[in-house]
């Protein structure tokens, strides 16, 4: 505690409600950012033919699959395995990719902020592939193509959650609010969310990949419960 009885912590913690330090911290998640969106314009600028070969169709994934492990590699194999990761920075339209952009911001940025960034790109990258992964296995005899950031977003809830059960968290800032947000109530949004898919899947509710959330959820979780090193603010339970 300091003379005044403030933790020590808060002067970093107020530096990053300034527009210019979050910057200076979370600039590769405002470059993930920018480029899902470069992405989404150049899928408006270039037509469906463009975005098509780098959607994740799940009968095409899983012909895939058995091509490699009957005959081995081939570029045409690579190419359709590559979509369980290039979905996830395609986008059906502006309100599917500004919803999945302000999640991605919440708790990718409260990531990043407690691992660090090569951290946060990493539980991005293999949790999209997570949650494309357990589409597919719902979904085998599916043509109907997949995209969306959905399960990476997904990862990062998983994530946080999977953080705060193992560790004490402090309360983070997620800026622009200006109060912290108890961790417990961020962890409450992750299971919310989690059972509004598993809801809408058991309803049947068309038009959501659930599978991908789903997926992408629980490899976020299983990261943050038995991978990621314990943060420097974090104390154990």
């Amino acid at each position: 505690m300091s003379s005044a009885g403030v933790p020590r912590s808060l002067p970093s913690v107020r530096r990053l409600i300034r527009p210019a330090s979050v910057f200076r911290q979370q600039w590769p998640l405002f470059a993930l950012i920018v480029f899902i969106s470069v992405v989404f314009l150049l899928q408006n600028l270039l037509g469906y033919g463009f975005d098509l070969r780098f959607m994740a169709v799940p009968a095409d994934i899983v012909d895939a699959f058995h091509s490699v492990r009957a005959d081995g590699f081939s570029g045409e194999a690579a190419g359709k395995l590559f979509t369980l990761l290039s979905a996830a920075f395609l986008h059906g339209d502006s309100g599917h990719l500004l919803g999945n952009m302000l999640f991605l911001w919440i708790f990718a940025a409260i990531a990043a902020e407690l691992l660090g960034a090569r951290w946060m790109l990493f539980v991005f990258l293999f949790t999209a592939i997570c949650g494309s992964l357990c589409h597919v296995g719902l979904n085998t005899d599916s043509s109907i193509p997949c995209l969306g950031a959905s399960g990476a977003v997904m990862g990062f809830e998983g994530l946080y959650l999977g953080m705060a059960v193992r560790w004490r968290l402090p309360d983070p800032h997620v800026w622009p609010i200006a109060r912290p947000v108890p961790p417990a109530h961020l962890a409450a949004i992750g299971v919310i969310g989690l059972l509004l898919d598993f809801g809408g899947y058991i309803g049947g509710e068309l038009g959501v990949a659930y599978g991908a959330h789903l997926g992408g959820f629980i490899g976020g979780m299983l990261l943050g419960a038995a991978v990621v090193p314990m943060p420097r603010v974090a104390m154990p339970r």
